[in-house]
């Protein structure tokens, strides 16, 4: 086997985005983006400079500066950092390179920090930006699941054994119930996001300070101006080197929460699908299983809770690495956080992809789920008939007695033998319960064993609009598409 390395087949890449991911999260977390923010960054604190009075930065400068921000020469950048086994230096020479003009004043009075925390943090707002609009689509669909199954009676489980009744819609609202926190969750953090800006070596802005002769209101128009042009409404007011590490704690346990929603609900699906009530969409080519044709494997959903999984312990990470920050900084946060932080938005990225693919195409089979609720519901309606006997007259003890004589009677001929629940033959076929036979069929209708299951659809439904009121115009955009994702 020849060891020369020729092309990408010959390098491990990360499934996430070799596979999963949408484009828009690849590129928000590829080289490109990360090193032409870099170069922005360099621009805006030229800039910025430039307007406080310093004169060492000049209009070509920042013209130069301005036309090469995204011609970025990797290969110089890879033999730069080779040589000097720093990453920040070796671009601030290759941009140097690219604008000769500005190569005295790139990355004035600044840290590696300046680029690098703020670049992150400008990674993090826009990912949020990707995530924020899929997580409306999704409750948005299961929206207008819960609406058309609002009032089919199915069967509820706790323990996953039979329980009472419930219906589709309802068991539905459940999911968009936690989704609804992640979307808050998810809208908090990203509204909580400030910007590092410029602060310097140790966070003290000693560097901008002697640059400005001591002016400490140029100093801090520097970092207000910096913090405008990259879009933040404020940086964070004391910073050692680096912005604080609670930060991307925070932001790992946030995605991590997601995960734990979107693992349940695929969870509920996986389930469902072996009780062949609901699938997740199965294309007309789609194979199951290589060895049994027959198969209908939810694979989407599976999917999803070994995404989820991965998307969950990732959230020790940003505790972990918060909680070793040495004083000012230390470096060990800085390999790992390459890893987790792209990983994290990726993943949720992928497993929002993947729910807006199910909830788009959910298939129901009310004719098994009623088929069900007939096998369980006799059982439920035992307490309905005791009181309408009771109504007539009948002792409720004795009334009692006799339906779980019946009851126990039934259950054996399911269990034992394999058959259908046939307690309802047995009561009408009992002298003692003559007098409500012919209420029978009334009293074991469904649909009135559901109790409020449909109007807390109807009051939980019109909560979840107010909340998705701001997301209007890309709700609106996507009604009708269905969400792609590579399968």
């Amino acid at each position: 086997m020849s060891s020369a390395i020729t092309d990408a087949h010959d390098r491990y890449q990360s499934p996430l985005t070799s596979r999963y991911a949408s484009k828009e999260m690849a590129y928000n977390f590829s080289d490109n983006k990360k090193f032409s923010t870099w170069r922005k960054l360099w621009l805006y604190l030229a800039k910025a400079e430039q307007q406080l009075g310093l004169t060492e930065v000049t209009d070509e400068a920042i013209a130069e500066m301005e036309a090469n921000l995204t011609n970025i020469n990797y290969e110089l950048a890879a033999e730069e950092e080779r040589r000097r086994r720093h990453d920040v230096m070796a671009h601030v020479h290759t941009f140097g390179v690219a604008a000769p003009k500005a190569a005295g004043i790139i990355h004035l009075g600044a840290t590696s920090c300046y680029v690098t925390d703020n670049a992150d943090l400008i990674a993090l707002r826009d990912g949020f930006d990707l995530l924020l609009p899929k997580l409306a689509r999704v409750i948005d669909q299961l929206r207008q699941f819960s609406i058309k199954y609002r009032d089919l009676p199915t069967l509820g489980f706790t323990h996953f054994q039979p329980a009472q009744l419930t219906t589709v819609g309802k068991r539905a609202t459940l999911w968009s119930q936690d989704l609804l926190m992640d979307l808050r969750n998810l809208e908090r953090a990203r509204s909580d996001l400030a910007f590092r800006g410029v602060k310097g070596t140790t966070g003290t802005q000693a560097s901008f300070l002697a640059l400005f002769n001591g002016d400490h209101s140029k100093v801090e128009a520097l970092d207000e101006l910096v913090t405008e042009m990259a879009g933040f409404d404020s940086s964070y007011a004391v910073t050692g080197q680096t912005y604080p590490r609670k930060v991307d704690a925070d932001i790992l346990h946030v995605l991590a929460s997601l995960g734990a929603t979107a693992h349940r609900l695929a969870t509920d699906l996986r389930l469902l699908a072996n009780l062949k009530e609901i699938e997740e969409p199965f294309e007309k080519d789609q194979i199951g299983s290589s060895a049994m044709a027959y198969k209908r494997n939810p694979m989407r959903s599976e999917r999803v809770c070994a995404l989820s999984r991965h998307l969950m312990t990732l959230a020790a990470n940003g505790t972990q690495t918060a909680s070793v920050q040495w004083l000012e900084r230390t470096l060990d946060d800085s390999a790992n956080r390459r890893i987790a932080l792209p990983e994290a938005f990726l993943t949720a990225d992928i497993i929002l992809s993947l729910l807006l693919n199910i909830t788009a195409g959910m298939v129901v089979y009310p004719q098994v789920i009623k088929s069900r609720v007939s096998s369980e519901l006799p059982f439920m309606a035992t307490e309905n008939i005791i009181m309408a006997m009771v109504k007539r007259g009948g002792d409720r003890q004795q009334c009692h007695e006799e339906i779980r004589v019946l009851s126990h009677q039934a259950a054996a001929v399911v269990k034992n033998e394999g058959k259908p629940n046939d307690l309802l033959e047995r009561i009408k076929n009992t002298e003692y319960f003559k007098p409500i036979h012919a209420d029978l069929d009334a009293l074991l209708e469904p649909s009135t064993f559901v109790g409020r299951a449909p109007q807390q659809v109807d009051k939980f439904v019109k909560m979840v609009e107010g909340k998705l009121a701001k997301y209007q115009e890309v709700l609106a955009k996507a009604a009708g598409d269905a969400a792609t994702i590579n399968v």
